[in-house]
């Protein structure tokens, strides 16, 4: 086998996919603490990518009995990744990429200030059920009825004016090339801020829960919701509202990204739905493993059930991956959702220079600023040792390297 069983008195297993990466002290004490809950089936899977998260550890499968735990699944519901192969050949690129960069920029709103609104905002994948406007006008109806149940989850902007935009943080969008010499199109983002407000809200109100019957928990962070209990359908109806939103942003952001570089001067026409991989890996779904219906939760982590579709992006600098599942149960069918931190994003910024974050990102188009240091490849751990120590998990169909790399 290649996962390390761990094994605590007064919790389930817990199967770690962790030989050969850096498995930190402080996310084997979270992991421990959920499988101390009662309501966990069989065992918790553990990610080569597992670090310390906040509430949940990042890279980890809660599969669970008639209960989710709402920090397990986190606050940027949905979070995950779209590719797509193109027709185009590496040596038709300009080979001055700064344009290309340029031109997403523009057509994709990104940052903090990011607030929709501008360029091409169409249809790419994953077509809504009818057409965009329908689909637009069902997911702004399920919003209006969650928030008049849950007054908190009202936004200042309404999130269907967000659609299409990147956010912050580690989300990006890239350029890639594959083994042949094929260029990808590849981004990573989620629910936006209304996926934070609905996350936060049902932390807080399973950790008010948990309370009120007098639940003890080993950590406050894993309140948990049953069903049956008053904020669960709620719940449940928020996150699927947030993961269908995440899913069609990261369409219409990649509609915006072909049209952003069909537009770029000096690159030739092309096609760009040759392969469509869009998954999620902050989420909640309801499977069955070991003849039960369970609810599995997983945060940082990709479903690979067995021939299907994944993508683990590496860091900045770094190789990223186009999957195919194996379908282990014993990961609950799942795989790594990337490299994961190393270090946290202050301990990054203290140690690692400008300079340094330049040496890390030779050759691709990117910013190369004091700004995204907490991004820098170093402060993830080597995703082939990630790659290698998760390969009766998923099965390599194509190997990817960034060579323009915009961030949030």
């Amino acid at each position: 086998m290649s996962y390390r069983m761990l094994t605590e008195r007064g919790a389930k297993p817990i199967k770690a996919w962790v030989e050969g990466v850096h498995f930190d002290d402080n996310a084997r004490e979270q992991l421990i603490n959920t499988a101390k809950l009662p309501i966990v089936h069989k065992w918790v899977a553990a990610m080569p990518d597992v670090h310390w998260g906040l509430g949940a550890t990042v890279g980890s499968v809660v599969p669970t009995l008639g209960a989710i735990i709402p920090a397990a699944v986190g606050v940027d519901i949905g979070c995950g990744m779209c590719a797509v192969k193109t027709s185009l050949k590496a040596e038709q690129l300009p080979d001055n990429l700064a344009g290309i960069r340029s031109s997403i920029e523009r057509r994709v709103p990104h940052g903090r200030t990011s607030r929709g609104g501008r360029g091409d905002r169409g249809s790419w994948t994953n077509p809504p059920p009818d057409n965009e406007a329908a689909f637009k006008m069902q997911l702004e109806a399920r919003y209006r009825r969650l928030i008049d149940k849950h007054d908190k989850l009202r936004t200042s902007r309404h999130p269907i004016q967000h659609l299409g935009t990147l956010g912050t943080g580690n989300h990006f969008i890239e350029v890639c090339l594959d083994e042949s010499n094929d260029v990808w199109l590849m981004l990573h983002s989620g629910s936006r801020g209304v996926g934070n407000r609905i996350g936060s809200h049902f932390i807080a109100l399973a950790k008010q829960d948990m309370r009120k019957h007098n639940k003890n928990l080993p950590d406050e962070n894993l309140a948990y919701l049953e069903e049956g209990a008053e904020h669960f359908d709620d719940y449940v109806e928020a996150v699927h509202w947030a993961q269908d939103y995440a899913r069609v942003n990261r369409a219409r952001m990649m509609h915006a990204v072909v049209q952003a570089v069909r537009d770029t001067p000096h690159v030739p026409e092309f096609d760009a739905e040759l392969v469509a991989v869009n998954c999620h890996h902050n989420y909640v779904s309801k499977e069955t493993h070991y003849g039960e219906e369970v609810f599995v939760t997983r945060k940082g982590a990709v479903s690979a059930r067995k021939g299907e579709m994944g993508i683990i992006p590496g860091s900045m600098g770094a190789r990223s991956y186009i999957v195919r599942g194996l379908g282990n149960e014993e990961s609950f069918c799942s795989c790594s959702h990337g490299a994961g931190r190393v270090m946290s994003r202050n301990e990054a910024r203290k140690r690692f220079s400008v300079k340094d974050h330049e040496a890390a990102t030779a050759g691709v188009e990117c910013r190369k600023d004091k700004a995204v240091i907490d991004e820098t490849p170093m402060a993830y751990k080597d995703i082939d040792a990630v790659m290698e120590a998760q390969k009766d998990l998923v099965e390599v169909v194509h190997t990817l390297k960034q060579i323009v790399c915009v961030k949030g």
